[in-house]
């Protein structure tokens, strides 16, 4: 374990296209520190990690991770296997907390709040930052309809019109067109990447303002990947999008920023870099960083 780790508490570059980033504007492109990071600005910071440390039991498997995720953009976190992503992406709505000897220290803050805080509400904050998965897995039991409005009851909270909820989060899902005369089906009876948009609009009905994504789109062809990513830009525009993807290409078509990951020799896991998409695939700082978007290893 690191000695300079905080006390925990228990609880050449290939040519990849780059569309997200590119567009960004300039305020977005000049919103970096020193080392290449975005920095939060007035109205634009929409969660961020601080000085974060994550253990399972004595096990420390991530440390010191500081990083900024400005509203209505999408980040992808990249590296190898084993590096803490998906533990990360986790901490962002407490659900690593379900793992019994899961510890950590630093801070999560959503608009300038800690959501460790002890006068926190859980339920609030996993209302808050949704998650989709990297396997599809709506309700089998449920029907296309009932599954979208099922964090709803779960919850507890006002529905409202569903039908029109219902159609509204599947047209932001990208999904309304292929269901809207199916929706008393099983959810079952659907393709696995229409699972998997069903799983999205699922999460936006309880009307999110973060969305994390855990490799979603590893267990789908192509054709739905490339939905998918369609849907992931549609809702970037109302919706703060984590994602968690070991698809280079992927990462620089849906994202505005990417952060890497590495865990070397038996080291927790760390962020190496982290800026916006175009530089960190056309011209990264660290070697290491180049090293793993060429394919030399990973």
């Amino acid at each position: 374990m690191s000695n300079n780790s905080p006390e925990r508490e228990e609880v050449s570059i290939p040519a990849i296209s780059v569309d997200r980033s590119a567009s960004l504007g300039s305020s977005a492109q000049e919103a970096l520190n020193d080392q290449g990071a975005p920095v939060a600005q007035h109205g634009a910071r929409e969660m961020e990690a601080q000085n974060l440390h994550i253990w399972f039991g004595n096990n420390l498997v991530l440390e010191k991770v500081d990083l900024v995720f400005p509203a209505n953009t999408v980040t992808a976190l990249i590296g190898p296997s084993g590096c803490g992503k998906s533990t990360f992406i986790r901490t962002l709505n407490r659900m690593h907390e379900l793992i019994p000897t899961a510890a950590l220290a630093g801070k999560v803050l959503l608009d300038g709040r800690d959501i460790y805080s002890p006068d926190v509400d859980v339920t609030q904050i996993r209302l808050k930052v949704g998650m989709v998965f990297q396997k599809p897995n709506p309700f089998p039991a449920m029907s296309i309809r009932d599954n979208v409005l099922s964090g709803l009851r779960l919850a507890k909270l006002p529905a409202g019109d569903k039908e029109s909820l219902v159609e509204e989060c599947l047209t932001r899902a990208g999904l309304w067109t292929e269901v809207k005369d199916r929706l008393s089906e099983p959810a079952l009876a659907l393709s696995g990447g229409q699972q998997q948009r069903l799983c999205i609009a699922r999460a936006l009905a309880v009307k999110p303002e973060v969305l994390l994504m855990d490799e979603p789109c590893s267990a789908l062809d192509p054709g739905s990947t490339l939905k998918i990513e369609d849907t992931i830009s549609y809702l970037s525009d109302s919706i703060t999008i984590i994602i968690v993807t070991h698809n280079m290409q992927q990462a620089a078509r849906v994202s505005d920023y990417t952060a890497f990951f590495l865990a070397q020799y038996g080291e927790p896991g760390r962020v190496v870099e982290h800026t916006t998409t175009s530089q960190i695939f056309s011209r990264p700082k660290d070697p290491r960083t180049e090293s793993y978007i060429t394919g030399k290893f990973g």
